[in-house]
């Protein structure tokens, strides 16, 4: 594949389409299958087994838990492929300000950000006066 496909299949990945066709859904990918194909969960939870597009085969990576479009309409198909991946979420605080990006998709809080419980590790023990104090 030459430099200028790749360059422009990546680009295409950027922008998020306006809208959504009746067949597409975004989903989250789940575990990598083997052989372009891959478990991805709906936003109503269900697990679908799709296939990712030609075009993004050897160029782009899809990881576990990225986002994905899957359009689904095709259903004519005669094996256990009940999808395939149209586009990939790569830029995902563009895709996230679209309307119809799934409520259920909702954006993991950074832990170094959280007011929790402080995390011990790598942290010196206390000493024995600290100790004695409290």
């Amino acid at each position: 594949m030459s430099r200028r496909k790749i360059r422009n299949t990546a680009e295409e990945t950027l922008t998020p389409p306006d809208s959504l066709s009746a067949g597409q859904t975004l989903a989250r990918i789940v575990k990598a299958q083997g052989k372009d194909l891959y478990s991805v969960q709906t936003p109503d939870g269900t697990n679908l087994l799709v296939e990712l597009e030609a075009k993004f085969r050897g160029t782009i990576f899809v990881k576990r838990g990225g986002y994905v479009l899957v359009d689904s309409s095709a259903t004519g198909r005669e094996n256990k492929i009940q999808g395939e991946i149209v586009n990939i979420v790569r830029d995902e605080r563009t895709w996230r300000k679209q309307p119809y990006w799934p409520p259920q998709f909702v954006k993991k809080p950074d832990p170094v950000d959280s007011d929790e419980e402080e995390s011990l590790v790598g942290k010196m023990p206390p000493s024995d006066s600290e100790e004695e104090e409290g």
